[in-house]
């Protein structure tokens, strides 16, 4: 698998729990003082232990200076593109350019339609993925947006505010028809968490997406390639996803990034996330980015 050879990144997915709301912001300000790039909040409104994921990146983002905020992933079904821009870029605005978006096509129908979105399937939920994915486009970069479709009435919208900051849209995506999308419109790939992706399922994800990126004219080293990471650090036996010591860890992230393709990697801690956090920021992060470094320079 290509390396891609794009610089490193690293972040912590935050866990939206009602219950942990005061743990959840300890671990967004430790995130950003550990140095690492991201916070991710994933979207499922339809839990009603959950926060709603804009509402808390919006009261997090003014506990914060530095580190970035991303939707991991934004369910396209239940915010309208437009809006879903709107948002996006007014709180870009007003964190100095903190805001990605990760958008999905709605992956949980059922659950979708018990707050009254619609439970788009298969080829019905891509053709809607595409449109959107072209209104946040043009909704981020300030344009007048007018469209008339099966998916969507806008009469003549002009966007606004424009962003500080271009605000990058990567795809959730781990289908074929989603993942081509991917390659053909987004700025990247987010993969679902490796024990729904694993590691050997990755190389023929992208493929897809770079043989859609390239077909579409695009260069494929220029899209991101996001990996939720969940795992426990330190930690001998039991759990899902990666589990082991600092060693493995590192050992692991090294060859996702230099054998199938990844820059950036969300930590899901399974238990203790503070504890996890430390040691992920202080001893994974840092030998990854200086083992890769070596890889990338021969030695």
């Amino acid at each position: 698998m290509t390396d891609y050879r794009r610089p490193l990144s690293f972040g912590l997915s935050l866990d939206p729990t009602v219950g942990r709301w005061a743990q959840t912001q300890r671990l967004a300000q430790a995130a950003e003082n550990l140095g690492l790039e991201y916070l991710a909040v994933q979207d499922h409104p339809y839990q009603p232990g959950h926060f709603d994921a804009w509402t808390l990146i919006s009261h997090l983002s003014a506990f914060t200076d530095r580190i970035s905020f991303l939707t991991d992933v934004a369910d396209l079904q239940l915010r309208p593109p437009v809006m879903l821009a709107k948002a996006a870029a007014s709180l870009s605005v007003l964190t100095d350019g903190r805001i990605q978006l990760g958008v999905g096509g709605g992956g949980i129908p059922d659950a979708i339609a018990s707050m009254g979105g619609p439970a788009r399937r298969g080829p019905d939920m891509v053709a809607f993925a595409e449109e959107s994915l072209g209104l946040l486009r043009r909704s981020l970069n300030g344009d007048a947006v007018r469209l008339h479709s099966p998916y969507h009435a806008i009469g003549g919208y002009q966007a606004g505010p424009v962003p500080p900051k271009p605000v990058q849209l990567w795809l959730g995506a781990q289908k074929r028809r989603m993942l081509a999308l991917a390659g053909e419109q987004a700025d990247g790939w987010i993969s679902p968490l490796n024990i729904y992706v694993p590691p050997h399922a990755v190389p023929s994800r992208q493929q897809i997406i770079d043989q859609a990126a390239v077909e579409a004219g695009r260069d494929p080293r220029t899209l991101r390639r996001v990996y939720n990471v969940i795992g426990s650090v330190g930690t001998h036996g039991g759990g899902p996803g990666l589990v082991g010591d600092v060693s493995l860890w590192v050992d692991t992230l090294a060859e996702w990034t230099v054998g199938l393709g990844f820059d950036t990697f969300v930590f899901w801690p399974v238990n203790d996330p503070e504890q996890q956090l430390s040691l992920f920021a202080e001893e994974v992060v840092p030998a990854v980015r200086e083992r890769v470094a070596e890889i990338r320079s021969g030695r």
